[in-house]
C-alpha cells in the first residue's frame, strides 16, 4: 500500500499548541527536540478516510500530527481546526494515545465543525445495530483502559497481567462485547430496555431506583441517540479508583494461587456491577466499595501466605 506525503514540517493540530516559526503556526513543525525523537522511532501506519467517504487510504507517521498533516494533505483539506479519531468508536487520537494505537488502525479525519456520530448511522441497517455497536462501543472502551494500565504494573508482573487482560478481551469477543445490553431484539434479562425499545434509568450507585424516574427511547428518533449517548453505564465498584488497581495487586502478589479473572471481569463489563443512568443520577464523587476478597482468587487454589 502506498502511503501519500512525506516527512516535511508538521501543522497545527487541533488541540495542541502550534508549531512556531517565522513562516507563522504550521510551517516550521514541531520543536527541534521534538523532532530529533521522532527521527528515531518506527513509523506506525493507519488507514484513513474522510468524513461519508468508503475510499480508505494508507498513511504512515511518527506523530499523531504527521499523520494528520499527510491525511490532510491527500484528501485536500485544512490542517487547522482537523482532527484524527479511531473509525470503530470516535476515540479521539492524541499524541499519549498514539504510541498504543495497534498498526493498521481505521482512522477518520475530521474537520471543523464535524463529528464521528455524522458517519456513524449511516454505517448501520437497522437502529438495532446501532444501538448494538453503541453499547460495544463503550465496552471496549473500558478494555483499552485495562488493558492501558499494564503500562504502571510492576514489570515482574506485566506479562500474567496482560495474560488476564487477554482472557477477558476473548471472552468479550465471545459475546460481542455485550451489545445485547442495548439491543431491544435481544432476549428478555439480556437487554437493559422494552421491546419498543424504552430504557429507564437505573439510579444513582447508591440507590435502588431512580427518584426521578428518568426514561428515553433512543429508537425513536436521531434526536433520541444523540441524547442517549450523555447516558452513562456506571460501575457501581469504581473501575479506575478500585477494580483495575486490586486487579494489578492481586496479579502481583498472586504468589501460587490463580486470580480469578472472571470475577474482575463481570465488574468490568457486565450488569453485575454496570448500572445505567442519566447523567443527573451519575455521581462522580468516590464510591467508597470495594472488590469482594473472597472472590478475587480461585477458590480451589491456596494462596502462600507471605512471612
Amino acid at each position: 500500500m502506498e502511503f501519500p506525503g512525506v516527512a516535511r514540517g508538521l501543522g497545527h493540530f487541533s488541540g495542541s499548541h502550534p508549531a512556531r516559526g517565522p513562516g507563522g503556526p504550521g510551517e516550521d513543525g514541531p520543536e527541534p527536540n521534538l523532532r530529533m525523537f521522532e527521527v528515531f522511532r518506527k513509523p506506525k501506519t493507519f488507514k484513513l478516510r474522510g468524513l461519508h467517504s468508503q475510499k480508505k487510504f494508507g498513511v504512515a507517521g511518527r506523530s499523531c500530527q504527521e499523520v494528520l498533516r499527510k491525511g490532510c494533505l491527500h484528501l485536500q483539506l485544512p490542517v487547522a481546526g482537523s482532527h484524527l479519531c479511531l473509525y470503530e468508536d470516535g476515540t479521539e487520537l492524541t499524541e499519549d494515545y498514539f504510541r498504543s494505537v495497534p498498526d493498521n488502525s481505521e482512522l477518520l479525519l475530521l474537520t471543523s465543525g464535524q463529528t464521528w456520530h455524522g458517519c456513524l448511522e449511516s454505517r448501520f441497517r437497522s437502529k438495532s445495530s446501532y444501538l448494538r455497536y453503541s453499547c460495544e462501543s463503550r465496552i471496549r472502551s473500558y478494555l483499552r483502559e485495562v488493558s492501558s494500565y499494564a503500562s504502571v504494573v510492576d514489570a515482574e508482573a506485566q506479562e500474567k497481567y496482560l495474560r488476564v487482560v487477554g482472557a477477558m478481551g476473548r471472552k468479550l469477543r465471545a459475546v460481542k462485547f455485550n451489545g445485547s445490553y442495548f439491543d431491544r431484539g435481544a432476549q428478555v434479562g439480556i437487554r437493559l430496555c422494552t421491546p419498543e425499545g424504552w430504557f429507564s434509568c437505573q439510579g444513582p450507585f447508591d440507590v435502588d431506583d431512580c427518584a426521578s424516574r428518568h426514561s428515553i427511547n433512543p429508537y425513536s428518533n436521531r434526536e433520541g441517540r444523540v441524547l442517549f449517548s450523555t447516558w452513562n453505564l456506571d460501575h457501581m465498584i469504581e473501575k479506575k479508583r478500585c477494580i483495575v488497581p486490586t486487579l494489578a495487586e492481586a496479579v502481583k502478589e498472586q504468589g501460587g494461587g490463580e486470580v480469578n479473572w472472571e470475577y474482575f471481569y463481570s465488574l468490568l463489563f457486565t450488569s453485575e456491577n454496570l448500572k445505567l443512568v442519566h447523567i443527573a443520577c451519575h455521581k462522580k464523587t468516590a464510591h467508597r466499595l470495594s472488590c469482594d476478597p473472597s472472590r478475587i482468587y480461585r477458590p480451589c487454589a491456596k494462596r502462600k501466605r507471605s512471612t
